[in-house]
């Protein structure tokens, strides 16, 4: 994997690439770097893997606080493209890449290929009631002790709801306390948790591209029905429901391989019309396809 700068309106940004065939760009999520993407993109020669991490995350610089935005991300991520040369190109990513690649996806339609939204943490609303712990978690950052603060957060209403129905979300949650820039890690969590991907939902009913969107349950973060609702509103989009980490995190990386790399030879021979059927519970007609023996266990 080759590792570059990238400076975007004066701001430095790392951005990471890996292998040969055609482009796909995906994102990490709120907190997370390359190394998030890294774990669960499956192997393989025939696709240019990129990721640059956001900023104020992994390798890259904050810059100014009140570009912290999903909007400003993807337009980092779309001038990387340009950078790299890369015209049209898979795009997706994990939670907050998610909402990054579904607004790439509407701004800008001609540069998109194939759309992946893996457990997506919003749908087109700002400031999602499930991003909240975020934003809790940045103002804990705040206090002069975080040892005290990290105590205080586990006990708190919201880390004992989650300690009960979505331990892995707690345990992303708790590492936030770790951070070398605390204060800067608060402007970010607080900014984005607040935020939303900038798109209404008739534009994402209106985007006519291959897509895929995966999520599972016992996430309290990335609700399963957020991944069913933007499946049913993208019309021909192939939903996947993959085993959790709460369940097996071996298993959870296995299945998200699979089926990222299953939608991206079907991107790349044309044929996305396999595995397909009726999503169920959807007010709306799209074909969704399921992991065989994986269905409704939220």
């Amino acid at each position: 994997m080759s590792t570059m700068r990238f400076v975007q309106r004066g701001v430095e940004l790392a951005g990471y690439e890996f292998g040969a065939g055609f482009p796909v760009i995906f994102q990490h999520g709120l907190g997370g770097d390359a190394s998030q993407v890294a774990e669960v993109f499956p192997d393989g020669p025939t696709v240019r893997l990129l990721t640059l991490e956001c900023r104020s995350q992994g390798a890259s610089k904050p810059g100014p606080s009140d570009l912290l935005s999903i909007e400003t991300f993807a337009d980092d991520v779309l001038a990387f493209a340009d950078s790299r040369g890369i015209g049209k190109f898979v795009v997706g990513g994990i939670s907050m890449g998610a909402a990054i690649a579904l607004r790439i996806a509407v701004i800008a339609p001609e540069r998109i290929r194939g759309l992946i939204i893996a457990r997506p943490a919003w749908l087109w609303n700002s400031g999602p009631e499930n991003m909240k712990p975020y934003g809790e978690v940045g103002r804990y950052l705040k206090r002069p002790d975080l040892a005290v603060a990290k105590v205080e957060f586990e006990r708190s209403e919201t880390g004992l709801s989650l300690a009960r129905r979505a331990p892995d979300n707690l345990a992303s949650l708790l590492k936030f306390f770790d951070v070398p820039e605390p204060l800067v890690t608060a402007q970010l969590l607080e900014r984005i948790s607040a935020d939303g991907p900038g798109v209404t939902l008739e534009q994402i009913r209106a985007l006519k591209v291959p897509t895929l969107v995966i999520a599972h349950g016992f996430d309290a973060v990335h609700p399963l029905d957020y991944g069913r609702t933007i499946a049913g509103e993208i019309a021909g989009a192939l939903f996947t429901e993959i085993t959790s980490k709460v369940e097996s995190r071996a298993r959870y990386v296995e299945d998200f391989r699979s089926a990222v790399k299953a939608f991206l030879d079907d991107c790349a021979t044309g044929n996305l019309q396999r595995r397909l059927a009726p999503l169920p519970n959807s007010d709306r007609t799209n074909p969704v396809a399921t992991k065989s023996g994986n269905l409704s266990r939220s």
